[in-house]
């Protein structure tokens, strides 16, 4: 339908006047600058640099902020920091510079400088393991003090409503990757040339639909992928010095098995004894479970937590008994325990992934 003259001079209008509102200039600034304008102050709430109540708090856990200064010391591309001039009656709070994205790099920073984050977990610079920041050679340090940031900053004609919108934006706007898409790019071996056959299985794709959206996504690859983790190392998933993130503890596991994958005297091996225990975990599952890994028959969808409380429970109880043969499924699949193990609230909970695995695999082992 064409739009009048009157319309379109309407929408131009507005479009200017939205223009106007996001007024912004592009600074750049060493990272020891940048620290000083977040620390000096802060305990009297008088900083430069400021994170504002709606963001959230230091998230990042050590060796993800460890990997973030991993990223400065070798060179690689920083994103752009979001901050906004707010403005202030009182004269000396005015100028100060509210965080709109980037709270997480700034207070990682922040620790490394003074010493209050320790290197861990480190892949490119494994060296580094344990260090502070006071480790480094002083001429590193120097250097790492001048690296510079860019930062794009709101000026104090942006009003709050705009810049809330504008961090909502930033971190809701894009489509994000998924961590399975990632790993296929990031990570490729053996084991990743594993899960893209198995995930092909016929079986697999009967037993555990996806909706046609997720499966351009990978999700079946992912399936697999957390099986075998989490098969082999569930009880290390959030426990102390390891990953509370699953991708992160996926992530590990990948490369650890392309590197067992990739042995050239045991590798083959292992390989044949993951496909073993995938198709006795695929036929156990295909006798016992009338709906396969999803809740029911007709569903179109399988949901991550139940595929792996019973997926990893089927191939923890076959390791003890291979020749497994257990009660009807039926009388506690549906119960409230099991409901409330593979509910999504708090799913990544270490208590609940420890929980909602052992429960699969004691139930089907009653006598």
């Amino acid at each position: 339908m064409a739009r009048d003259q009157a319309a379109i001079e309407a929408a131009e209008d507005q479009i200017r006047q939205q223009m106007r509102v996001v007024d912004y200039q592009i600074r750049e600034y060493p990272v020891e600058v940048i620290v000083e304008k977040h620390l000096v102050g802060r305990e009297e709430g008088t900083n430069e640099l400021f994170v504002p109540d709606y963001q959230r708090d230091l998230v990042w856990d050590e060796k993800r902020q460890s990997r973030f200064i991993e990223s400065l010391l070798i060179g690689l591309p920083i994103p752009y920091l979001f901050v906004a001039d707010v403005g202030h009656e009182d004269e000396e709070l005015a100028g100060r510079l509210e965080i709109v994205d980037g709270t997480q790099r700034i207070r990682t920073l922040a620790r490394f400088l003074t010493d209050k984050l320790v290197l861990t977990e480190l892949k490119r610079l494994p060296l580094l393991e344990g260090f502070v920041f006071s480790d480094l050679a002083p001429s590193r340090q120097r250097r790492v003090r001048r690296i510079t940031l860019r930062m794009i900053e709101l000026t104090e004609q942006t009003d709050e409503e705009t810049r809330r919108d504008m961090f909502d934006r930033i971190n809701t706007g894009s489509v994000r990757l998924e961590d399975m898409e990632v790993r296929r790019g990031r990570q490729p071996g053996p084991f990743i040339d594993l899960v893209k056959s198995l995930s092909k299985d016929p079986r697999f794709i009967a037993l555990a639909p996806v909706s046609p959206a997720s499966e351009k996504r990978f999700e079946r690859e992912e399936l697999v992928s957390r099986l075998f983790a989490y098969l082999d190392r569930y009880r290390n998933f959030g426990a102390p010095g390891e990953g509370k993130v699953v991708g992160e503890f996926i992530d590990d596991y990948t490369e650890h098995m392309n590197r067992v994958l990739s042995d050239p005297q045991d590798g083959a091996a292992a390989k044949q004894k993951l496909k073993e225990e995938w198709d006795k975990i695929l036929d156990f599952v295909s006798r016992n479970f009338p709906s396969g890994f999803a809740k029911k028959k007709s569903s179109k969808s399988t949901p991550r937590v139940r595929f792996e409380a019973i997926g990893v429970g089927v191939g923890l109880a076959l390791r003890n008994d291979p020749n497994l043969i257990p009660k009807d499924v039926t009388n506690w699949l549906d119960d409230d325990t099991f409901r409330r193990l593979t509910t999504s609230d708090g799913a990544n909970n270490r208590n609940k992934v420890i929980g909602r695995i052992e429960y699969v695999r004691d139930r089907l082992m009653e006598r």
